[in-house]
């Protein structure tokens, strides 16, 4: 980037991730976008008023993904942000009522914006709400009765054997270091062998890991969402995998980023980002992380597994999450009888 240091050039950096310059700043005169952030400073200090207690409810979130406590923070902002374009400007939480709140929605849904994303910010606002009530501040809750868009939740993408084959098994990219080949290997064999999530994996430190003797089976210890430890077996492939890359992880990663087990090229912890950049070189089609956790799910259900036992696995606190997979499997099915049985 034009002003930076002169960079001085390192053995690995043909293998660096390039970063991408920073894109010029928008005009303030630029019109945002309905529920982002808005230039204009007098907006964004109402955002962050005291009087609407944004932070603490942010702090309030504490059994909450961090992602989810991001996702609120952003959609209540965006919402505060919305009613100081109002006419007339609406400057505090007891300014707004139930119809104030439809309104809202109702513009989100003519703004173009996704019915699962109008969902999140209304349970955002409930959840907002909820607390502004309970400590004190509202003397009734504007929320209760608020609604939002409802239809059919995504069934998610499942990737079949092949494409598991490709991501796991499949020939290195031309030139890549040996050390990024056993890393990603580990990485892989855990979220499809385990179902982890992303943001477990990459906050897996290396007691998280109990490998077992030579041909036993080993296990993972992951934190999920509610801040709840819940202990993963781990495959065989998976056990391998992770034990070739332990034998070479203090050479790739620093002492500065602690006891980190997944590492990446700059030499901090592994991130969610890292992660799709692994799948992104090994996938055969475009893949989102996730689909890893998906076909998890999906081919234990095809093979019979219990769905109370998936749902442990998966860290689902509500066993109707874990049965949208159940769809997956009974549609797989048919196909598979569709295409088979002569009589079908």
């Amino acid at each position: 980037m034009a002003g930076s240091k002169a960079w001085v050039p390192r053995s690995d950096d043909q293998y660096r991730i390039p970063l991408l310059s920073m894109s010029t700043r928008a005009p303030l005169s630029a019109t945002p976008e309905l529920g982002e952030p808005c230039p204009d400073q007098a907006r964004l200090d109402a955002a962050q008023s005291s009087e609407w207690q944004i932070a603490s409810f942010v702090a309030s979130l504490t059994n909450s993904a961090e992602n989810t406590v991001a996702a609120y923070r952003n959609d209540i902002e965006g919402f505060v942000r919305w009613l100081a374009e109002s006419t007339p400007p609406l400057q505090s939480p007891a300014a707004v009522d139930r119809m104030v709140l439809r309104r809202y929605v109702a513009t989100l849904a003519t703004g173009g914006f996704a019915k699962r994303s109008i969902a999140r910010k209304a349970s955002a606002l409930r959840r907002y709400f909820a607390f502004l009530r309970r400590e004190g501040v509202l003397e009734s809750d504007p929320s209760t009765s608020l609604r939002s868009p409802t239809g059919e939740g995504r069934l998610p993408r499942v990737l079949d054997h092949s494409d598991i084959a490709v991501l796991l098994d499949g020939p290195s990219p031309d030139g890549e270091p040996h050390w990024r080949r056993l890393r990603d290997d580990a990485v892989l064999e855990v979220l499809y062998g385990s179902g982890v999530r992303v943001g477990e994996l990459c906050g897996l430190d290396l007691d998280s890991l109990d490998l077992g003797g030579l041909g036993d089976g080993g296990a993972v210890s992951v934190w999920g969402k509610g801040a709840k430890e819940r202990r993963l077996p781990l495959s065989q492939p998976a056990v391998v995998a992770l034990r070739a890359w332990l034998a070479l992880r203090a050479e790739v990663v620093p002492i500065s980023a602690g006891p980190a087990l997944f590492g990446n090229e700059r030499g901090m912890r592994l991130s969610q980002r890292d992660v799709r950049r692994i799948i992104d070189r090994r996938a055969a089609r475009p893949t989102h992380p996730h689909a890893l956790r998906h076909s998890f799910a999906t081919h234990l259900l095809d093979g019979g597994a219990d769905l109370r036992a998936v749902q442990e696995l998966l860290g689902h606190a509500d066993v109707a999450t874990t049965q949208r997979y159940t769809h997956i499997s009974n549609h797989r099915l048919r196909e598979v009888y569709t295409e088979s049985h002569p009589r079908a």
